[in-house]
């Protein structure tokens, strides 16, 4: 009793933050508070439990023994006190709180224009962060808390600590200099193998939903240019005998323009999904699934 007189509710919630995230400023940034303050009261927990909590090694913030054995019990007391209240409300009108996405320059290009038009006219407080990582990077920040969101292709995920949801299932064009093409707009197979490829990759090789096509049927592509930016890769056909096989949706803005045919693949090439994950997490967090959830409408509007 003489303990749970020296503690208030706050400081349970800063430890709990701080055994989440591993990470002061990250906990901060999750209670809406200052560093110094989360330091402080780390400093104050230090004392309390008569243990380190956090410890560093290897240039990471790690859990001593003690502090992973109050993890469960304080998350279900937490979580029993929660449910003695009403459930937090989120006003996005009124919120100001920002937000770090991971994403290709694909996903930028479908959902980033949508997104920001319906932020800016429903909740302008709220800030977004985006950057670009690998696929493998991005599911990493995740579960680091480094993001709060990522975008893109993730096959085979299979996190227990990660949440997902398909925001649309993406499907394959091509892109050429209408000048190059037969009068019908299109290739058969043999005059499309024949000309040189552009291929929108993170790094070479063959490990693409199109030659992963070509390569069950025997078939192979010459690739003139290989580079990792979506939106580049269209301005590079117009006045040349290129041809880019893409996702469709990044094909949208060039379907207007008079130099350019996008055309079906003359190969079955299988779909995609692309996907939204999230840490388990951020289950609970209202602005983290009013966030989410406005994504997948703007993506479902595409």
């Amino acid at each position: 009793m003489n303990k749970l007189r020296r503690i208030d509710l706050n400081l349970l919630v800063t430890l709990h933050a701080l055994l989440l995230e591993k990470h002061i400023s990250r906990a901060a940034l999750r209670l809406h508070k200052s560093q110094p303050a989360v330091s402080h009261s780390l400093a104050h927990l230090r004392k309390l439990f008569d243990d380190p909590l956090l410890i560093r090694r290897s240039g990471k913030l790690e859990l001593t023994t003690r502090a992973s054995e109050l993890m469960q019990p304080l998350t279900d007391s937490l979580d029993q006190l929660g449910a003695l209240l009403d459930p937090p409300q989120f006003d996005p009108t009124r919120a100001q709180r920002a937000f770090r996405l991971a994403m290709s320059d694909y996903g930028a290009r479908v959902l980033l224009p949508g997104l920001t038009r319906s932020l800016r006219a429903i909740a302008p407080g709220i800030d977004l962060v985006v950057n670009q990582a690998s696929r493998e990077s991005m599911l990493a920040d995740v579960i680091d808390g480094e993001t709060d969101m990522a975008l893109g292709v993730f096959p085979g995920q299979n996190s227990d600590k990660l949440r997902m949801r398909t925001l649309f299932v993406e499907r394959f064009a091509c892109l050429a200099d209408s000048s190059t093409l037969p009068e019908s707009g299109v290739l058969d197979r043999e005059a499309w193998l024949a000309r040189p490829h552009v291929l929108v990759a993170m790094r070479s090789g063959g490990d693409n939903e199109i030659d992963r096509a070509l390569a069950r049927e025997g078939l192979h592509r010459r690739i003139a240019m290989i580079l990792p930016h979506w939106g580049v890769a269209n301005e590079l056909i117009a006045g040349t005998d290129l041809i880019l096989t893409v996702a469709r949706r990044s094909l949208e803005s060039v379907e207007v323009d008079p130099r350019l045919r996008v055309f079906e693949p003359p190969l079955a090439i299988e779909p995609f999904d692309f996907d939204l994950i999230w840490h388990q997490r951020r289950e609970g967090d209202p602005a983290h699934s009013w966030l989410r959830q406005m994504i997948m409408r703007v993506a479902n509007d595409g």
